[in-house]
């Protein structure tokens, strides 16, 4: 367990350092210039050279990479190109408000995924369970920004019973705060609760064919115990795998619901850098998202192993 981990470890910087290599050459090889941009287009000349010399990208691409990276090593993940501000703690500012849609959205997902699951796997066959498997099918297939657009006309709009967008600090209004959130939650989490429910399904018919099953049924067991107590605790094992994945949805997710509802979280700031092309937002935040995801997924594979022992001896071999 202790040599996985460490591999594990060691792999860390390696898949960081390769997002941000992607990212650092990607955003340098569109067009446009971001130092045009930075000191407006009405410059002149001598001011854009100007601009370019100070943002260092008149510099090779890998000697700005470099430097770049030393100053990540030192805390410093620059600042933004028109604000001037320090993407550090604007990020240290946002990232408390996409973790909370994260939450909330991962909440709805396992809330309404696992229990539909469930039921649809119990009832297999019945009325329910094709109302689940096309609650599968069709939230898995929707995209989270067209869902976000239709419940504010659904719910802001034809029937205005919460706010369209917009924030309210919890210190400010807790319940204004909390109804904010409410919408840009469920757009986030019901494309999540649809793939919980497909995964969960398939998880519990696997599981509800062993034969420690029927031994218990044989038994005389009441099923609900059958069910809770047996079955389910043995189904939840791979949905563990789903929870890591689930992470690199929501921050990629966070970014268009975060813009459409107007919260100023770590995607709308992504999202906006990535229009003006503001090469220390995007540097900075793809390398915070990279760290998230890859400790995540570092996590979710040490708490599978913790679970399973068959997998950390297959692992270690």
């Amino acid at each position: 367990m202790i040599k996985y981990v460490v591999r594990r470890l060691l792999l860390l910087p390696v898949v960081v350092l390769g997002a941000t290599i992607i990212v650092f050459v990607t955003v340098r090889v569109v067009p446009g210039d971001p130092a045009l941009a930075a000191v407006g287009f009405w410059s002149g000349k001598e001011q854009v050279e100007l601009a370019r010399k100070l943002l260092r990208l008149d510099l090779p691409i890998h000697i700005q990479y470099f430097l770049w990276l030393s100053d990540v090593f030192r805390g410093d993940l620059g600042k933004s190109f028109f604000s001037y501000k320090p993407v550090s703690e604007e990020l240290i500012r946002r990232l408390p408000i996409t973790a909370e849609l994260s939450f909330f959205a991962l909440i709805v997902g396992i809330s309404i995924g696992i229990p539909a699951g469930v039921i649809s796997a119990v009832k297999r066959g019945s009325f329910y369970d094709k109302i689940a498997r096309f609650f599968g099918v069709f939230g898995f297939s929707i995209a989270e920004f067209w869902l976000g657009m239709m419940l504010v006309i659904i719910f802001a709009v034809m029937m205005p019973l919460l706010p369209p967008g917009g924030y309210v600090e919890l210190s400010e209004d807790p319940i204004r705060h909390l109804r904010g959130m409410i919408l840009p939650s469920l757009s986030l989490g019901l494309p999540i609760a649809a793939i919980y429910s497909r995964m969960t399904r398939s998880s519990m018919l696997e599981v509800l064919m062993q034969d420690y099953i029927r031994t218990a049924r044989a038994k005389g067991l009441y099923e609900r115990m059958v069910i809770y107590k047996h079955a389910l605790r043995n189904a939840f094992i791979p949905l563990i795998t789903i929870l890591g994945m689930n992470i690199g949805y929501l921050m990629s997710g966070a970014v268009l619901i975060e813009t459409i509802f107007g919260l100023p979280g770590v995607g709308s700031y992504l999202y906006e850098a990535i229009i003006s092309r503001d090469f220390p937002i995007i540097q900075g935040t793809v390398l915070v998202i990279a760290l998230i995801f890859v400790l995540s997924n570092l996590l979710v594979d040490i708490t599978y192993s913790l679970i399973d022992p068959r997998i950390r001896h297959g692992k270690e071999e």
